[in-house]
């Protein structure tokens, strides 16, 4: 039988050796990472761990007879039944009539278009929601208080988290904000669609700074995007975390994570994003003026180019993880 990794909520079992794929699927390790991307995906969508195992196990392995997914899954019969059912009500699986009733998996790209879709929908029914609960809330009795500005901070966790709150304060400047983003920070930051933002406002009266280490994952990035604020510091401030200032009233400042279980395609283990945000005015401070004794590094002249790939080969981002 063909598990993965054994996690908090157990081993996610794809198929047993009776499978039409077993033969194929035997010890290809490019397969187990491929499926394991999946899983991994499947639960952003909602789906249980058990919803999942029975679903990859139908569509690998065909049209199948809900005591074969019982026994090939080591699913009690009622419980196969009820996920099955479930998976039914989703638009993933379907009954085929034959007598005794089997059950086929929806093709994996429709699945995800379901997915998706139902995703959406979601979203907007409650982007539609949005302002009657607002409203509710705001006819609830409040004390009067007077407006005061107080220094506060806050922890995020994530590289959503961290997305969303570099938009948040993008949407909120006005006049500059600078950003210290070393390569790692810079493809997250591009890859997010940060950078395309980036350079919409600095068509408009914001003054963009955007300064990073001098590397070949910089200089990938910096060659796709359209600023003309950019410098570059030496190689010498391996370390040193990324940082976002806007206006002298937000900073964003990345903390590096330690490395956690999840293994990518390319073999490397994947660092956690974390951060925390503050409108503190003594440290905003501080690291403004740090971004600027780093703006004013002597940058590296054209002598020291560095040399992003070999002629005529065609390059990729990923390649740079």
């Amino acid at each position: 039988m063909v598990t993965l990794t054994k996690e908090s909520n157990g081993p996610l079992t794809l198929y047993d050796e009776s499978a039409r794929l077993w033969n194929f699927s035997r010890g290809n390790d490019e397969i187990f990472r491929s499926l394991k991307m999946i899983k991994g995906m499947l639960t952003k969508f909602g789906l249980s761990n058990n919803e999942i195992r029975v679903y990859i196990y139908l569509a690998r392995s065909g049209d199948r007879k809900a005591r074969d997914v019982s026994g090939a899954l080591s699913l009690h019969r009622t419980e196969t039944y009820k996920i099955l059912r479930s998976l039914e009500k989703r638009g993933l699986v379907s009954s085929v009539f034959e007598k005794p009733l089997k059950f086929i998996a929806t093709p994996f790209e429709k699945t995800m278009d379901i997915l998706i879709k139902a995703k959406k929908l979601r979203i907007q029914f409650l982007e539609r929601k949005k302002k009657d609960i607002v409203d509710l809330w705001l006819s609830l009795p409040q004390l009067e208080t007077e407006p005061e500005r107080k220094e506060v901070f806050q922890v995020l966790e994530g590289k959503e988290q961290f997305n969303l709150k570099a938009d948040e304060i993008l949407e909120k400047t006005r006049k500059e904000i600078c950003i210290f983003a070393p390569d790692s920070d810079l493809l997250r930051l591009y890859h997010s669609g940060f950078t395309d933002k980036l350079e919409k406002f600095s068509k408009k009266n914001i003054r963009v700074l955007l300064l990073t280490n001098y590397s070949q994952k910089s200089c990938f990035v910096i060659r796709k995007i359209k600023l003309s604020n950019v410098r570059y510091v030496l190689p010498n401030v391996d370390g040193l975390p990324g940082f976002i200032i806007a206006d002298h009233e937000h900073l964003l400042f990345s903390i590096k994570g330690d490395r956690d279980s999840a293994i990518l395609e390319s073999g490397k283990r994947r660092t956690r994003v974390a951060a925390f945000w503050t409108n503190y005015d003594a440290f905003i401070s501080a690291l403004k003026t740090l971004f600027f004794k780093l703006w004013k590094t002597e940058a590296p002249s054209d002598t020291q180019e560095i040399e992003m790939v070999e002629p005529g080969k065609q390059v990729t981002p990923s390649e740079f993880y």
